[in-house]
C-alpha cells in the first residue's frame, strides 16, 4: 500500500540522520555512506547568511551523503532548498539520488517548473533505460521526504515531454505495481505524447479506458487531447462521441475544445460544420479566440472560398481581434492558390506595414505566384527579400523557381538555382528532377532529358509516372512516336504504370498523325486498366473526329463526357464550333451545344443534380466553357444566347463570364455592348482582367470614344491599392494626357504582370 502522507515537522538530527541511513543501505552499505554532519551545518549556515560563492571552498569536501541530508535538513524551507540547488546541481557529488530526493521537495513545494527541469535531467542523463532504477530512488526516499504520489505524476510527465514514451508508461506500470496511484496528470502526459508522437490511437484509447478502470477520473485537457487524437487519424465521429460525453458527465468543453472539433471539420473538408461550431460557442457563454477564427480562415482557403474570408475577417474586427502572422500568411497563401496575386499582394504589404513578418511558406507562394504569371523577375526580387529577411529558402522554394524558369525554358538558370539548393545543402527532389525535365523537354532537348533520367538513377532518386510521361509528351511533341512507345514500355517494365495524362499524350500524338485507329484502340486500353478518360483525352479525340468529318461521332464522345461527370472545357467547345463550322452545318445543328441550357434537349442519362455534387456550379462553368468557345470563333450572337440563358436562369454570372463577353464583344467590334458589359460588371463590384481591359482600351482610343476611355483608365487607377504602384499609376497619367496609349498599354501590362492590378493572375496580362 502507498505510505500515507502525514503533516511535515522538522525531525531531530539524530532521529533525521537514522531514517537516511536507513534509507540509503539499499545502495551501499559501506561506512562511508554517513553523511558529514558538521560540514552540513557549515553549508547551512552559509545558505542562510551569504552568498553562494561562499560555499565554493567546501565543494571538494561535499559527497551524495552530504548533499542528501543537507536537502532533508533544509526540506521544509523552500529559500534554503532553492539556493542549495542553484549552486549544487551542476557539481559532481549532485548525483541521481540526490536530484530524486530534491523532486519530492520541489513538488510538496508545489514548484511544478523548477521540479519537472529537473525531473527531465534525470531522465536525460541518468543512463537508466528503462525508469526502473529513477523509480527505486524515488520509491526509496519518498518517506523520508513525506511525499506524495504527484512525484510520480510529475515523472511520467517529463518522460512523456521527452517523447520517452516507453518509460513513462514503464513508470505508470511500476507506480501501480507497488500501491501507488498514478493521476490523472499521468495519463493525460503519456495520451498527448502518443498522439504527439503518431503512435498508435489504439493505445492512447486502451490509456483512456484504463485510466476510467482505475477510477481515475479524466477532466477536460483528457477530453480535448482524446479529441485531438481521434480528430488526427480521421475518426471525427469519435471524436464528437467524446464531446457529448464529457458534456453528460459535468464536464464544459472549453475554447481548446471546440478549435479542435473545427479544426477537424476544416480538414475534412467539412467548413460549414466547422462554422456551426464557431457560432455555437456564444450561445455556450465561450467566446471565439483567435486560434478559432485562424483555423476558420484557413478552412475556407483549402477549400477556396476567398471570399467568405472577408466576412470572418468583419466579425473578427468587430470582436476587437487584430490578425496575427497566421492569418495573413494564410490569407496570402490563399489568394496565391487562386491566382489572385493582386490581393496577395495587398495583404503582404499590409501585413509588412503592420511589423509582421511573412514565413517561408508565404514567400515560397508568392513566388510560385509571380513564376506562374511568368514573371520570374519579380519571383527573384521576392526570393532576394526573403533572404535580406533572413529567411532560409527549403526545398519548395528553389525546386518552384527551378520549375519557373524550366516552364519558360531557361534552363542555364534553372540550373544556377539549382547549385544554390545544393549549395545550401538540399538534394533535389523527384518534383525537381521532374522540373527540370519539363525545361528540357520544352526547349525539344529529349535526350538530354533522358541523361537526366540517367542522372537520377545514380543518386537513387526513382523516376515517377511525372517523369516518364513528360519525355514521352516531348517525344511525340517531336513527332517521334516510336520512342514514345519506347519510353512507354520501358516505365511498364520499371514497374511504373501509366496513368490517364500518360495515355492522353499518346493518343494525341497518335491523333496528331492521323491515326485514328490506333488512337481509339489506346483509348479502350485506357478504359480496360481502369483508367478515367480525362477531358484531355475526350478533347482529343473529339477534335480527330471532327478533322476526319465524322460530326455524329464527336458529339457522341460529348454526351459521354457529361454522363461521366466531366466538364467540356472551351479548347473542347471550339473543337465542336469548328467541326459544325467546316461541315457547314445548319444553325439547327449549331443548336445542339446548347443542351445544357434548353431542358426539353438534355438527354434522360445526364442528370446534372448529380453532376453538380462532384463540381459546384458546373452549369455555370459549361455556360462559360461554351461562351468563351463562340467568342473565340467571333459567334457573338450565340455566346450573348448563352449569356442570356444563364441570367434566366437565375444563375448570376460571375467574373470569367464578364470578361470573356467584353472581350469577345472588343474582337467582334460591338463597343458599345463591350462597354455596357463592363459598366454592368463594375456596378456588380467586379474587376476585369488586365487582358480584358487592354482590349477595351484599345478598341475605345480606335472608336474614338475618349469619355468612355477616360472612364475606364480612371477606374482602373483608383482599383491600385499598392503603393508599389504608384509610380506606374503617374506614368498611366502622364501618357493619358499627352495620348500616348501605347505607353498606357505597356505600363499597364507590366502592372498586371506584377500583381499592381485587382485579378491579375496567370493569365490575365497580355504577352506583346
Amino acid at each position: 500500500m502507498p505510505l500515507l502522507r502525514t503533516q511535515h515537522r522538522a525531525l531531530p538530527h539524530s532521529r533525521l540522520l537514522l531514517l537516511f541511513v536507513n534509507s540509503t543501505l539499499t545502495f551501499s552499505s559501506l561506512s562511508s555512506s554517513r553523511p558529514d554532519v558538521h560540514l552540513v551545518d557549515k553549508a547551512l549556515t552559509i545558505l542562510k547568511r551569504h552568498q553562494l560563492f561562499h560555499l565554493d571552498s567546501l565543494s571538494p569536501q561535499f559527497t551524495p551523503q552530504s548533499a542528501s541530508y543537507l536537502l532533508l535538513q533544509s526540506q521544509s524551507d523552500k529559500t534554503l532548498t532553492l539556493k542549495f540547488l542553484n549552486w549544487a546541481r551542476h557539481r559532481p557529488f549532485f548525483d541521481q539520488r540526490c536530484k530524486c530526493l530534491t523532486l519530492h521537495v520541489l513538488t510538496r513545494f508545489k514548484l511544478y517548473k523548477t521540479a519537472q527541469v529537473l525531473a527531465e535531467d534525470v531522465a536525460v542523463n541518468g543512463g537508466d533505460k528503462t525508469g526502473d532504477l529513477v523509480f527505486e530512488l524515488l520509491k526509496d526516499t519518498y518517506q523520508v521526504c513525506n511525499s506524495s504520489s504527484s512525484v510520480f505524476d510529475l515523472m511520467v510527465k517529463s518522460y512523456s515531454h521527452l517523447k520517452m514514451i516507453d518509460r513513462a508508461l514503464n513508470m505508470i506500470n511500476l507506480v501501480k505495481v507497488h500501491g501507488f496511484m498514478p493521476g490523472v496528470l499521468s495519463y493525460n502526459s503519456v495520451i498527448d505524447a502518443i498522439i504527439r508522437c503518431n503512435e498508435s490511437m489504439e493505445l492512447a484509447e486502451k490509456l483512456y479506458l484504463e485510466m476510467k478502470e482505475k477510477h481515475v477520473s479524466p477532466n477536460v485537457f483528457t477530453y480535448n487531447i482524446m479529441i485531438r487524437g481521434f480528430s488526427r487519424v480521421g475518426e471525427l465521429e469519435k471524436g464528437l462521441g467524446l464531446f457529448d460525453e464529457m458534456e453528460r458527465n459535468g464536464y464544459l468543453p472549453n475554447v481548446v475544445t471546440y478549435n479542435t472539433l473545427i479544426d477537424a471539420y476544416c480538414k475534412m473538408g467539412r467548413v460549414d460544420n466547422a462554422f456551426k461550431l464557431l457560432k455555437l460557442m456564444p450561445a455556450r457563454d465561450l467566446e471565439p479566440n483567435l486560434i478559432s477564427y485562424n483555423v476558420i480562415i484557413n478552412g475556407l482557403c483549402r477549400e477556396g472560398r476567398m471570399k467568405e474570408t472577408g466576412e470572418v475577417l468583419e466579425e473578427m474586427n468587430r470582436r476587437r481581434f487584430v490578425p496575427d502572422e497566421v492569418t495573413y500568411n494564410t490569407l496570402v497563401n490563399g489568394y496565391c492558390k487562386e491566382g489572385n496575386f493582386h490581393q496577395a499582394l495587398v495583404l503582404h504589404a499590409e501585413m509588412m506595414r503592420n511589423g509582421l513578418s511573412p514565413n517561408v511558406v508565404t514567400y515560397t507562394s508568392l513566388i510560385s505566384s509571380m513564376c506562374k504569371a511568368r514573371n520570374l523577375h519579380r519571383a527573384m526580387e521576392f526570393f532576394d527579400q526573403m533572404c535580406v529577411r533572413g529567411l532560409h529558402p527549403n526545398e519548395r522554394t528553389y525546386t518552384t523557381l527551378i520549375d519557373g524558369f524550366s516552364q519558360q525554358g531557361l534552363i542555364d538558370e534553372a540550373y544556377r538555382v539549382l547549385n544554390e539548393m545544393t549549395g545550401s545543402g538540399f538534394s533535389p527532389s523527384i518534383v525537381t528532377y521532374n522540373a527540370l525535365i519539363n525545361g528540357h523537354c520544352i526547349l525539344g532537348r529529349t535526350e538530354d532529358a533522358l541523361g537526366l533520367l540517367r542522372d537520377m538513377k545514380a543518386k537513387g532518386v526513382s523516376a515517377d509516372v511525372v517523369s516518364y510521361s513528360t519525355i514521352i509528351s516531348g517525344f511525340c511533341r517531336n513527332q517521334d512516336l516510336d520512342k514514345a512507345f519506347q519510353m512507354n514500355r520501358e516505365m511498364v517494365e520499371k514497374g511504373v504504370l501509366p496513368d490517364a495524362v500518360t495515355y492522353s499524350t499518346l493518343i494525341q500524338g497518335m491523333c496528331e498523325q492521323g491515326k485514328m485507329n490506333e488512337a481509339r484502340d489506346l483509348f479502350q486500353e485506357m478504359l480496360r486498366m481502369g483508367l478515367a478518360p480525362d477531358e484531355r483525352a475526350y478533347t482529343t479525340l473529339i477534335n480527330a473526329y471532327c478533322v476526319e468529318g465524322d460530326i455524329s461521332s464527336a458529339l457522341h464522345l460529348h454526351d459521354e463526357m457529361l454522363i461521366k461527370g466531366l466538364l467540356p472545357d472551351v479548347v473542347t467547345y471550339s473543337v465542336l464550333i469548328n467541326g459544325l463550322s467546316k461541315q457547314a452545318r445548319t444553325r439547327e445543328a449549331k443548336q445542339l451545344l446548347f443542351k445544357l441550357f434548353y431542358k426539353d434537349a438534355v438527354p434522360d442519362d445526364v442528370t446534372y443534380n448529380a453532376l453538380i455534387e462532384n463540381c459546384s456550379n458546373i452549369q455555370s462553368k459549361s455556360a462559360i466553357a461554351l461562351i468563351k468557345g463562340f467568342c473565340m470563333k467571333g459567334l457573338m450572337n450565340e455566346a450573348d444566347q448563352v449569356f442570356e440563358s444563364m441570367l434566366k436562369k437565375d444563375q448570376k454570372p460571375n467574373e470569367a463570364a464578364y470578361n470573356v463577353m467584353i472581350h469577345g464583344h472588343c474582337r467582334g467590334g460591338n463597343l458599345k455592348k463591350a462597354f455596357n458589359m463592363y459598366g454592368e460588371m463594375v456596378h456588380h463590384a467586379f474587376f476585369p482582367h488586365t487582358a480584358t481591359l487592354i482590349a477595351l482600351i484599345k478598341e475605345l482610343l480606335k472608336g474614338g470614344m475618349s469619355e468612355e476611355l477616360s472612364q475606364v483608365i480612371e477606374n482602373t487607377l483608383r482599383s491600385c491599392q499598392l503603393n508599389d504602384a504608384e509610380l506606374a499609376k503617374v506614368l498611366v497619367e502622364i501618357n493619358h494626357k499627352e495620348g500616348n496609349m501605347e505607353a498606357v498599354f505597356n505600363v499597364i501590362n507590366e502592372m498586371a504582370k506584377d500583381g499592381l492590378l485587382p485579378y491579375s493572375g496567370k493569365t490575365a496580362y497580355v504577352r506583346r
